[in-house]
Order: structure tokens, then sequence, then C-alpha cells
């Protein structure tokens, strides 16, 4: 498989399961709602094992920008395909958004609450404030890129890998993803949140999409950077 289509496809699964397990928990009258936060972050969890198992010996498995660009960094990924993995990742986190979209539409339908919605599909803070915000993912978002250079497999995490990145991901989310519910993946919070503004409903809180986007990226430098001092 073309490692560009494996990651969009690779993207697409993590999304589609991880925004599903968001829409099962937050939206009226699914079996799952009101489950509460251990059942988001397991979910989430073994989202990104499916999205890597399936991707990960096509592209490794970055299905992430701040991975991508974390490998890079430290010489473990070539630069030249940073680009054509961040559009692939793009574009399969838009795509597994419809297909949550189209999973659980009549419970869209029957959910009022407008930050619902959203919250189905991109993160927000549970108490705002913009430096401690974007400070939770800087350093959420470090300790996955940091814990991932312990795990790749070539230029990328690989499907061997993909269980422990997913432990690594559901323990984030228990222990650190309290305060402004971890995006820590750029392409997992701004693809699903074009598709709600696109879609669902123009204010998609475009005043803190910057944060989940940037503190990643950020996140991931600062793991290269310690990984290289170590």
């Amino acid at each position: 498989m073309n490692p560009y289509l494996a990651e969009f496809i690779g993207t697409t699964i993590l999304l589609y399961l991880g925004n599903g397990v968001n829409a099962n928990v937050s939206l009226k009258k699914t079996y799952g709602n009101g489950s509460g936060w251990l059942v988001i972050s397991l979910g989430w969890g073994l989202a990104v094992f499916m999205g890597v198992v399936i991707s990960g010996s096509f592209s490794g498995g970055h299905l992430n920008p701040a991975v991508s660009v974390g490998l890079a960094i430290v010489g473990k990924f070539s630069w030249s395909l940073v680009p054509g993995y961040i559009l692939a990742q793009m574009l399969g986190a838009i795509m597994g958004a419809l297909l949550v979209f189209i999973q659980y539409k009549d419970h869209f339908t029957a959910t009022v609450n407008a930050r619902t919605k959203l919250g189905v599909f991109a993160t927000s803070p549970a108490i705002k404030n913009n430096f401690n915000n974007i400070l939770s993912e800087i350093l959420g978002t470090c300790m996955l890129v940091f814990g991932v250079f312990y795990l790749i497999d070539g230029e990328g995490i690989g499907s061997l890998n993909a269980l422990p990145v997913g432990l690594l991901v559901t323990v984030i989310g228990l222990s650190l993803g309290g305060s402004t519910s971890y995006a820590i993946n750029p392409a997992r919070d701004l693809g699903p949140r074009i598709f709600h503004a696109l879609i669902i409903d123009k204010s998609s809180d475009w005043k803190y999409a910057w944060i989940p986007v940037l503190g990643p990226l950020i996140g991931a430098v600062l793991a290269g950077f310690l990984f290289k001092i170590l």
C-alpha cells in the first residue's frame, strides 16, 4: 500500500473510532451516554491501536503530524515525506469525522446542546486559560512523542508497536487529559473541527483552535530536543 494512502486510512480509522467514542458517551439517546472519561480514554487508546495496526507496516503508522515532525527532528524520518504525511493525516481526520456523523446522525439531531456536538469532534479546555491550556498540550504531546521514540520500527511506529502506543495514549488520556481533553495531535483536532464548521455549525470555537495545533507541534520539538540530549 502507498504510505500516503496508509496514513489516510489509518487516520480515518483513528478518528472514526475516537470521535465515535466521544459521540457514544456525549450524544443523547445512545447506549453509552454518560459512561464517562474512562470509556473515552480506553476508546481513544484502542482507536490508536487499530489505526496503527492497519497502517503501520506500510507507512509507520504516524497518524499524527506531531509524530511525523518529531521523528524527522531526530533523524528517524525523512523531512521530504512530512508534508505529504500531514496532508494525508488531515484528509483522513476529516473522513473519520464524516463517518461518525453518518453513524450517529439521529443522535446529533436528538442533541440540542451545540457545545456537546462540537465536543464530539474537537477538544476544548475544562478551564479556559490559554497559557495553561497550550502548556498542557505541549507536555502531553511531549510525553507521547518521547515515548514513541523508544517504540519506533524503522521510520515509524510499525504494526508490532501498535499496542504499546495505544497504551501510551490511554495513560495520557487518563492521567493528563482532564485539562484540555488531550488533542496531542493537530490533525485529530483541526480536521474534525473543519468538518464541524462545514456541516454542523460554523461557530466551531476558532479562537481556541490554534492551541491544539501549535501546542502538539511545540511538544514534538521539545521531545526531539530531550531525546537528542539524553
